[in-house]
């Protein structure tokens, strides 16, 4: 299936979850911000929340600094 990763298409397994996602992005030793068609999906949700095709996905890296 073909989802929409922070503007471009990318192609998943079907039935891929949020982790999956990160995994394959190698984003899950990251702090990150995973927002799927608007909504934030909690760092304790990404293993079950399963991503369908068309999804539009926002994935933002936190950084440190001052």
């Amino acid at each position: 299936m073909i989802v929409i990763v922070n503007g471009k298409e990318l192609e998943l397994q079907s039935s891929a979850t949020a982790e999956d996602l990160i995994n394959q992005l190698n984003y899950q030793d990251q702090r990150i911000a995973l927002e799927v068609n608007e909504a934030i999906i909690p760092k304790s949700g990404h293993a079950e929340f399963t991503l369908n095709a068309n999804d539009k996905i926002e994935i933002i890296k936190a950084v440190g600094g001052g």
